[in-house]
């Protein structure tokens, strides 16, 4: 009667839940889960693996045997035998998320996932490189692919947006790329093509004077031909795959060492040399963030009044600063020569 008694308390105040509705596998929730969020495809990718490699001991548990205590003895147990803090912490925040769901629908009473600080990642510093290492690594992994380092640097353009560039994206007589959409690689080895990472969508990116022969020689050498044509293909006609300029690409490690640069160094990194060098030369926040194209769509209202003539301004000022970084390097290498021989500049 007691028993009876509390269930009828708990009923009047709607704390009562159904002792059987906790008895849903994990595993086949999470999938649903992911499925029903609608995710971009690099995003469904990574939640999958992290579901599959990291979250694999939860999997065949039911949602009321995941308790507090065993998520801190999972996370513990991952740390331990991985060592790897980040994605440690993107999967506790991807079993949170899933879990605080669940709450919502009621199959569990209170999300097990407790532990203070356990979804933060600690971000490595960023690299940054020179001016001098910049062209260095464009004229190490060759002619096919300099332009992709300068305008991975100096656009600065992310590599699904480099892979999804087109002829009909460029303007060699104004300097503009415009960049639409981007296409990049899933795990599967599949592009797929969709919008642009940041909610600011379609952007235009002009480019530092100094471009402009670099960028018309890769139209005449390399590019598709017609409007449509990719702006980067591979030595075989292929499209970008993420093993060009991967970890495991023999050219690009190759080419890190021979400069110079970090072992860890990667292509993303160009983006912080970018935003970087574009402060260096005048611009504000507000212009860089517009220029990377990284603004959510409320930011896009505050930053819309750094227009095309501000942006041909932040591009001059780039220009301005790699040309004298050349000429430095220049002078240090021939110290002996009189000033007027240097060689000439790209108008």
């Amino acid at each position: 009667m007691r028993s009876l008694a509390e269930k009828q308390t708990e009923i009047g105040r709607g704390e009562w839940r159904d002792p059987e509705a906790g008895a849903v596998s994990f595993r086949a929730y999470a999938d649903k889960w992911v499925e029903e969020r609608e995710l971009a495809p690099l995003s469904q990718d990574l939640h999958r693996y992290l579901l599959d490699k990291h979250l694999f001991a939860l999997a065949e548990l039911d949602f009321d045997e995941i308790t507090a205590p065993r998520v801190r003895e999972w996370r513990a147990e991952r740390l331990r035998i991985t060592g790897a803090k980040t994605i440690t912490a993107k999967a506790y925040r991807l079993l949170k998320a899933i879990m605080e769901t669940a709450v919502d629908e009621e199959l569990i009473t209170r999300n097990p996932c407790r532990i203070k600080g356990a979804g933060k990642e600690k971000a490595a510093e960023r690299r940054i490189a020179t001016v001098a290492q910049v062209d260095a690594l464009a004229n190490t992994v060759g002619m096919r692919w300099r332009l992709m380092v300068y305008l991975g640097a100096y656009g600065p353009m992310r590599p699904e947006e480099l892979a999804g560039l087109r002829r009909r994206d460029v303007g060699i007589g104004t300097l503009r790329i415009r960049v639409r959409l981007a296409e990049p690689e899933r795990m599967n080895g599949r592009r797929v093509q969709g919008d642009t990472k940041s909610g600011a969508g379609t952007r235009t990116v002009i480019l530092p004077a100094f471009l402009r022969r670099e960028l018309r020689w890769h139209l005449e050498s390399y590019a598709e031909s017609g409007p449509d044509g990719l702006l980067f293909v591979g030595e075989e006609g292929a499209p970008l795959r993420r093993s060009t300029f991967g970890r495991k690409w023999r050219k690009w490690r190759k080419a890190r060492e021979i400069v110079g640069m970090p072992e860890g160094f990667r292509f993303c990194d160009f983006r912080h040399t970018g935003h970087t060098l574009s402060t260096r030369s005048g611009a504000t926040l507000k212009d860089t963030m517009v220029r990377a194209g990284q603004s959510s769509e409320k930011a896009a209202l505050i930053y819309q009044h750094s227009d095309d003539e501000r942006q041909e301004e932040v591009a001059a000022g780039l220009d301005a600063t790699v040309r004298k970084a050349r000429d430095a390097a220049r002078t240090e290498k021939e110290p002996d020569k009189p000033s007027g021989t240097n060689l000439a500049r790209d108008r």
